[in-house]
Order: C-alpha cells, then structure tokens, then sequence
C-alpha cells in the first residue's frame, strides 16, 4: 500500500479530525484513512461520464437478429 505525507495543514483541522476520531473510537489515522477514501469514491456524474467516454471509443458490434437466425437455421434443413 501507498504512503503519503501532506505537508502545511492548519492545526484547528488536524484537531477536528482527531476529535471526530476520538468519538468514533478509532485513531487519527484510521479517521483520515476513510475520509481519503470517501472522497475518492466517483460520484454517478462522474460513472456516467466515463461510460460515454468509453462508448464513445468502442465501434458498434453489429450482431444479427435473432429472427435472422432462426430463419437461417430453418432454410438450412
């Protein structure tokens, strides 16, 4: 797993988030851990967006209709 350091932040967050931590019975470092996570989740925006990008890359598969098929099969006999 990945360490990082963040240099520079305000004491008075540092003290918030220690208390929040406190309250919720765990440490500092567990408490930043799920904050960090929280807020790399991709919102729906975000899962929408990528689709379309995606999408938009990827040529349309054409695939027969299944009654297509089926007549193939029947004429083939």
């Amino acid at each position: 797993m990945a360490q990082i350091v963040i240099r520079k932040l305000d004491d008075a967050v540092i003290e918030r988030h220690r208390q929040r931590a406190k309250l919720a019975g765990h440490s500092l470092e567990q408490e930043l851990r799920g904050v960090i996570t929280d807020a790399a989740k991709m919102t729906t925006e975000e899962k929408m967006s990528l689709a379309k990008s995606i999408r938009s890359r990827v040529k349309p598969v054409k695939r027969p209709l299944a009654e297509d098929l089926i007549r193939e099969d029947r004429d083939s006999r």
